[in-house]
């Protein structure tokens, strides 16, 4: 998983509300979008979207990680590291 594209792939359904949305806006397939946004959750060890039929909610998990990414983008750093620390 190239962590750069999931963690877009994330933000991009959180921006959209929609995992089709997200794909058609990063012209990738549905199925990819799905796949990177589980691959990172998988990583992190935390669901990020509450995910039903109609439609995709961020969690406080999720919430927390975008901030704390936001902050870290500002200041250069990347970071995978999401539990307590």
């Amino acid at each position: 998983m190239d962590r750069f594209d999931a963690m877009q792939a994330f933000t991009r359904v959180v921006e959209a509300g929609s995992f089709t949305k997200a794909a058609q806006t990063l012209h990738m397939s549905k199925t990819t979008v799905t796949q990177l946004v589980q691959q990172l959750e998988a990583r992190l060890r935390v669901k990020l979207l509450n995910r039903t039929t109609r439609q995709v909610k961020i969690t406080p998990d999720g919430a927390a990680w975008v901030f704390r990414t936001n902050v870290t983008a500002g200041f250069g750093i990347v970071t995978e590291d999401f539990g307590p620390s």
